[in-house]
């Protein structure tokens, strides 16, 4: 059951975009741990790519709160 005024109750409907927002703090933490990971597998453009989705999300969510 869906909590009122959270991202898939009656009121909202759950988007992509509204559980992206939600969860954006775990998900730059889960791309980072992805690159570490690829770090040490020494494939320094994966993790690179990886890093880059993290930072384009970042960027995003700083300008959306201005």
């Amino acid at each position: 059951m869906s909590d009122p005024g959270q991202p898939g109750s009656a009121a909202e409907p759950e988007t992509v975009a509204s559980v992206s927002e939600l969860y954006l703090g775990n998900i730059l933490y889960a791309l980072e741990v992805t690159a570490l990971s690829l770090d040490e597998q020494q494939k320094p453009a994966d993790a690179g790519f990886y890093r880059g989705i993290g930072r384009k999300l970042a960027e995003a969510r700083g300008r959306a709160k201005h």
